[in-house]
């Protein structure tokens, strides 16, 4: 699929990390602390946006403590689904590269700057963490299986070699996400950012990243049935205009 209607890739001056949040009280002072320690180039800005996607579990509480300079808090009054929360965050993070990260210590933002780094190079506008190239905690063989498949689907229908597609960590040049229209509510975003970035000719880089999978029994939400809604939004997003 040939790139169109790109344009040039924006200097990374500020990133934007969107941080989804439902009934994440357990982890989110840690991941927050973690995010603000990262060492980022003196050059670049950070702006960490959380999305509180309706949460009843006391995060609300703990994320009236947290907010400041660094740290914006939008708030969903009911719950609406992952999708919802990173367009909200889309829609208001101000940064020229937007990375999501999500609060369940499964990604590590230690990573980020492995995952800059491309951009910084000059060799990429879109850069995937994947969990199945880096040091990470064995997930169970079944969500293996299904993350697999999901992207063995992406890589016939849209002819790339991606070996994550489902990865939270998606950096993603601003203007890029401005071009596009996204209209997922729950775990099938990642799918469609995908198929829309390579609908459009985008390359996406993979590096490798440390992952701590959690399981259903820790608060792990994604289950087999968005695995089918991920398989139906690749094939929708292939064959529609």
């Amino acid at each position: 699929m040939a790139e169109r209607d790109l344009g040039a890739p924006s200097k990374l001056r500020k990133l934007s990390v969107v941080v989804p949040v439902y009934n994440e009280r357990n982890t989110l002072v840690e991941i927050i602390r973690r995010m603000r320690s990262v060492e980022l180039p003196d050059s670049i800005d950070r702006e960490i946006i959380i999305i509180d996607d309706g949460s009843d579990d006391g995060t609300r509480d703990v994320l009236k403590q947290l907010g400041d300079s660094t740290v914006r808090v939008v708030m969903h009054p009911h719950n609406r689904g992952k999708g919802a929360a990173v367009r909200t965050g889309f829609q208001v993070a101000t940064g020229d590269y937007v990375l999501v990260q999500d609060a369940d210590l499964e990604y590590d933002p230690e990573d980020w700057p492995r995952m800059l780094a491309p951009v910084l190079s000059g060799k990429a506008r879109v850069v995937y963490g994947s969990r199945f190239t880096g040091e990470r905690r064995n997930m169970l063989f079944f969500h293996w299986v299904g993350n697999r498949f999901l992207s063995l689907v992406t890589n016939v229908l849209y002819n790339t070699t991606l070996s994550d597609m489902e990865t939270c960590y998606k950096l993603v040049d601003r203007a890029l996400l401005d071009a596009m229209k996204l209209d997922a509510d729950r775990f099938d975003i990642e799918p469609e950012i995908t198929a829309k970035l390579l609908k459009r000719g985008v390359r996406i880089y993979e590096v490798p990243i440390s992952y701590t999978g959690r399981e259903v029994d820790e608060g792990k939400k994604i289950t087999w049935a968005d695995g089918f809604s991920a398989l139906w939004t690749l094939v929708k997003y292939r064959f529609r205009d």
